[in-house]
Parts: C-alpha cells; sequence; structure tokens
C-alpha cells in the first residue's frame, strides 16, 4: 500500500509540472554565405541569320538551249569564271543579219552623200533648183541617221551574243542547279539558274525589342549611331550545336526603323569566314557581353520564387531568418545577379531553404568552398 500511494504521489508530480519548463526545439543546422562585390560578365543571346556580303541569283539574260553547265553544285568559283554556256548559234546569226544591215546604211549614206557632191556645184551655177539640194541633204542626214541605228544594231547583237556565256559576277560557293544540261532556259524562268554567295565574310542579322535597344544606346557613349558603334566591343556567334564561332564579329548596323509588327529593330554583325565554315542559310545566336561592376552574386538554389517575385532568407547576428525580397538583373553561370535587395556582408542561407519559415533560429554552417560562378546565359 506504501508503495503504491508513492507512485501515484511521483506521477502526480510529474504531470503538475509548469509547461513552459518543457525543451526548446533544436535550431536547424544549415550552410550560410557571406556576400561580397565582385566584377561579372554576363551575356544576352539573340537569335540571328546568317547571309553572306553578296547572295546572287543566276538567271538568264537571253533564252535558249543549256548547252554546258561549267560547274558543279556547292563548288567555291572565282569572280568571271564561267557558270554555263547558252546556244549562241540563233545570236551569232542575229550579230550577222545587224553587220548586214549596217554596211546597207552605209552604202545608202555613202549614195545620198554623193548626190549632194553632184548637186551643190549645179546649184551654185544655177543648173537646178536650191530645193533639190536641200532635198539632197536632208536624204544624206537621214541615211547617216540610219548607219547609227545599225551600229546600235549590230552592238546590241553583240551584247546577246555575249549573255550566251554567263559569269560568276563574284567569287562565291555556287548553290543548286535545278537546270540541266539540254534545258530550254528563258528570261522569264522563275527559277533562276543557280545561287551565288560570295561568302569571304557574312553578315549576321538579329533583333532587338525596344527595351534592350534603349538599354544598348544607353551603355556605350557616342553622340550618334555611327559614333556608338565604333564603341561597341566585338561579339561572339554561337553556331547550331552551341560551339562558339572562332573569331569575334563586329556589329556594323543598325535598321533605320523599328519593325510595326514585332516591335523590335535589326542589327548586323559581320564575321571574317575566310575558312569557308560559315554559308548563306546558317543560325545561330549572336552573344552580348555585359560588365557588372560591383555586382552581388548568389547562387539560383538560395531562391524561392512566389508570385513571380523572387526571395532569399537573410540570416542576421542572432541566427534568425527572414524573408528578403530581391531584383534579379542577369544571371551568371548557376548565379543569379541582384540589382536590389542585398548588399555586401549580408549573410544568406544556401541550402535547405525549403524548411524554413520567416523568424526561424539556424545554427550557421560554413561552407567549405565558394560555389563556382561561371559566365554564361
Amino acid at each position: 500500500m506504501k508503495t503504491s500511494i508513492l507512485l501515484l504521489a511521483i506521477l502526480f508530480a510529474g504531470c503538475s509540472g509548469d509547461p513552459q519548463q518543457a525543451a526548446a526545439p533544436v535550431a536547424q543546422a544549415l550552410p550560410v554565405i557571406a556576400l561580397s562585390n565582385s566584377s561579372e560578365t554576363t551575356f544576352i543571346e539573340y537569335p540571328a541569320a546568317i547571309q553572306g556580303t553578296v547572295d546572287l541569283e543566276i538567271r538568264p539574260q537571253v533564252s535558249g538551249t543549256l548547252d554546258k553547265i561549267f560547274v558543279s553544285e556547292g563548288a567555291q568559283v572565282q569572280k568571271g569564271q564561267p557558270l554555263f554556256k547558252i546556244n549562241e548559234l540563233p545570236y551569232r546569226e542575229a550579230v550577222n543579219n545587224a553587220k548586214a544591215l549596217l554596211h546597207a546604211a552605209q552604202a545608202s549614206l555613202l549614195n545620198a552623200q554623193l548626190e549632194v557632191e553632184k548637186l551643190t556645184p549645179l546649184v551654185k551655177n544655177k543648173v537646178v533648183s536650191d530645193f533639190q539640194l536641200k532635198s539632197a541633204k536632208a536624204t544624206e542626214e537621214s541615211a547617216r541617221a540610219s548607219v547609227e541605228q545599225a551600229k546600235a544594231g549590230v552592238a546590241a547583237a553583240n551584247i546577246n551574243l555575249g549573255y550566251t556565256l554567263i559569269k560568276a559576277p563574284v567569287t562565291g560557293f555556287v548553290g543548286r542547279l535545278p537546270k540541266k544540261q539540254g534545258s530550254l532556259v528563258a528570261v522569264t524562268d522563275a527559277v533562276p539558274l543557280t545561287q551565288l554567295s560570295d561568302a569571304h565574310e557574312v553578315h549576321v542579322y538579329f533583333s532587338l525589342g525596344e527595351d534592350d535597344f534603349v538599354a544598348f544606346n544607353a551603355k556605350y557613349p557616342g553622340g550618334n549611331t555611327a559614333e556608338k558603334l565604333k564603341q561597341l566591343p566585338g561579339v561572339a556567334l554561337l553556331l547550331a550545336d552551341n560551339s562558339v564561332y572562332g573569331q569575334k564579329g563586329k556589329i556594323d548596323m543598325v535598321d533605320g526603323q523599328f519593325d510595326k509588327q514585332t516591335g523590335s529593330i535589326a542589327l548586323r554583325a559581320t564575321f571574317p569566314n575566310k575558312e569557308g565554315l560559315l554559308r548563306s542559310g546558317n543560325t545561330g545566336k549572336i552573344r552580348l557581353s555585359l560588365q557588372h561592376e560591383n555586382a552581388l552574386l548568389i547562387p539560383q538554389s538560395s531562391t524561392v520564387e512566389v508570385q513571380d517575385k523572387m526571395f532569399v532568407f537573410t540570416v542576421n547576428d542572432s541566427n534568425k531568418v527572414s524573408k528578403q525580397p530581391i531584383s534579379i538583373i542577369g544571371t551568371s553561370g548557376t548565379n543569379y545577379l541582384v540589382s536590389s535587395g542585398l548588399k555586401s556582408g549580408d549573410r544568406i542561407v544556401f541550402d535547405g531553404i525549403d524548411k524554413l519559415k520567416e523568424g526561424d533560429v539556424i545554427k550557421p554552417e560554413k561552407m567549405k568552398e565558394k560555389p563556382v560562378q561561371t559566365a554564361s546565359r
């Protein structure tokens, strides 16, 4: 009986203890990083289309049968090199006919000149009237005009004869050859004989939206567009496989107006292409670099997005966390560049923020090494 009473007394004493004496929750141990300013470069990429400095459609200027094709598809040709030969026989005969007309006109002129020479002394001696001489001189002038017209006919016929041999107007690469030897070609054909692209340099076209263009203009010094273009650094070209083209390009043209449908403005960068790696019709991306002095970088894993706003958990001197909104101006690898909301020296929770709520007290753990920062976009 005494033992039972003693056990009851102990249980009663334990149940009647003060609730405030319950053990406090254990603080979470989470990695924390301290922020510091640094100089960072970020990149903005824009889809781009590549064209040769000269892209030409090679079309016949006379009609006829395609007798010869001197090149193959994709071949590199030099300026002045023959490409196609159209049957020249009709045009050579046209030249011969024009020459015959010229000879006839010259004979008529000679005959008119003789008539003037014959009448001139007769008019002086008043054997014939002055009217006959004037009429003979008019005939002479008409014959002279016929000679000039015949000469022009010979020149035109020779030009058409020359058009039967089609030569490369520029150095470049030959495109597809839809017409085959023996095909009938005409000036009115909808499809050209081929396309020729001069790609020793290439033009890469890309577009900026209105906001980007305003920022683009504000970044570089100069009173006008021409002065700003001189100040621009070289730009990089990303190829379709995301590799970076080996040489830098230079932005050398800004379109005169915005496209009303897209709200963007076109810019052009020129790249050297001596090896012929780039061809007209290629696509890629133009990469513009932006330098940020005294930038604050934070890992993307340290942020949480709520209703289109970005937050981090800052840690105060008492190791209490607070949810802090921040503004992002760009990315650098797996990091964000912060424009406002944080400053150098602030501490933020690096990882495990999904376990936190406002006002929690944590046990900070130092990072073993600083997260790798690789500039990319």
